[in-house]
């Protein structure tokens, strides 16, 4: 009878064939996490987020009596500019900390770009930090309509993240020196149009750019050869008629107000905010206030009875014009994000009381 057992020399070439294929895969993988820890702590106060995906410090287990709230919005939240604990969420901590008669913790879960339909994906995705109330502070991100929705999910671009709740660093650092390289050192460059640019590099640094973009892009499709076992559905916004917005709005006010009841059917409460008043080129001061205008009477419509639930207007809080408080017409200095945290903090601490 022939044995089905291989003999004993083959086993050890198999076994070792098995060993160095699995440290050929973990090796870099290892270094890679690596390289990611370290360039998270790296860019954690001046433009990063941590390894969790958020803006600012790792949020722990909650203290007894701590009350704690998240930010929601896009890059003006995110603090786009300035450094993390000049971003509202940190400066509004610090706001309440001299005036709450209770532990206030503010977590920034803004990112860039991202609109109102993210909403739903960051509550969801970080319920775990047992929040109290929600921020949602974002317009600015949907002006983009009727052009289309902004359907922005910046961290669900990550496999690792929704398998995992980690969100790599490198391929978006790697990304934005390219663009700094590209664009006379204007890392920002990377989420603008690239035509409205003139800065034109030499030969090297386009050099050094590719090779950053190829590296970053390598991680990105490393990433997305987990896609397949952690598949989401198409994106879209389904207008369920129920917010009374009109004409571009509907798809501004539904995902508002989807968010608004997830919250609340998680026994949440919710601050909803017109953001200052905007004045930058392709979206106007007109438009943004027909917009908030809209929202005003939703929030009315469906909830101007919800305790839970406040309406809140910061549109003349800041003027976006003046350059002491906003470098470009919408992001705001530190100056004007601690003029909106001190905005937040009646509202906030409204909420803390009931």
């Amino acid at each position: 009878m022939t044995s089905l057992t291989p003999p004993a020399p083959r086993r050890r070439r198999a076994a070792f064939a098995a060993a160095a294929i699995a440290l050929a895969l973990l090796v870099p993988a290892a270094t890679l996490l690596a390289v990611d820890v370290y360039l998270h702590r790296k860019y954690a106060r001046s433009a990063g987020y941590n390894v969790w995906g958020y803006r600012g410090p790792i949020a722990g287990a909650k203290a007894p009596n701590e009350y704690r709230v998240v930010m929601l919005g896009g890059s003006t939240a995110y603090g786009y500019g300035v450094n993390a604990d000049e971003a509202i969420p940190a400066v509004l901590e610090r706001d309440l900390a001299r005036r709450s008669p209770r532990p206030v913790r503010v977590i920034n879960l803004a990112y860039n770009n991202e609109g109102v339909y993210s909403f739903v994906y960051t509550l969801r995705d970080y319920a775990y930090l047992d929040y109290d109330l929600v921020i949602l502070y974002e317009g600015y991100n949907d002006l983009t309509m009727p052009a289309g929705p902004n359907l922005s999910v910046f961290r669900h671009e990550s496999p690792v993240f929704r398998l995992t709740g980690y969100l790599p660093i490198f391929p978006i650092v790697f990304k934005e020196k390219a663009a700094a390289m590209l664009h006379g050192g204007d890392a920002g460059a990377l989420y603008r149009d690239s035509d409205k640019t003139v800065f034109r590099p030499g030969l090297a640094a386009r050099v050094a750019a590719g090779a950053l973009q190829a590296t970053a892009e390598a991680g990105s499709a490393a990433e997305r050869g987990l896609g397949h076992v952690a598949t989401e559905p198409a994106r879209a916004i389904r207008d369920s008629g129920r917010t009374g917005c009109s004409g571009d709005w509907r798809h501004y006010c539904e995902p508002m107000r989807m968010a608004i009841e997830q919250a609340l059917d998680r026994g949440k409460q919710v601050i909803v905010v017109t953001q200052p008043y905007v004045w930058l080129e392709g979206k106007s001061h007109e438009r943004h206030v027909d917009q908030q205008t809209e929202l005003a009477g939703m929030m009315t419509r469906l909830y101007a009875s919800n305790r839970r639930v406040q309406y809140v207007n910061f549109g003349q809080v800041v003027d976006t014009r003046d350059t002491a408080l906003s470098f470009d017409g919408m992001h705001l200095t530190p100056d004007g994000n601690r003029r909106v945290a001190a905005a937040f903090v009646a509202p906030v601490l409204r909420m803390v009381n009931r």
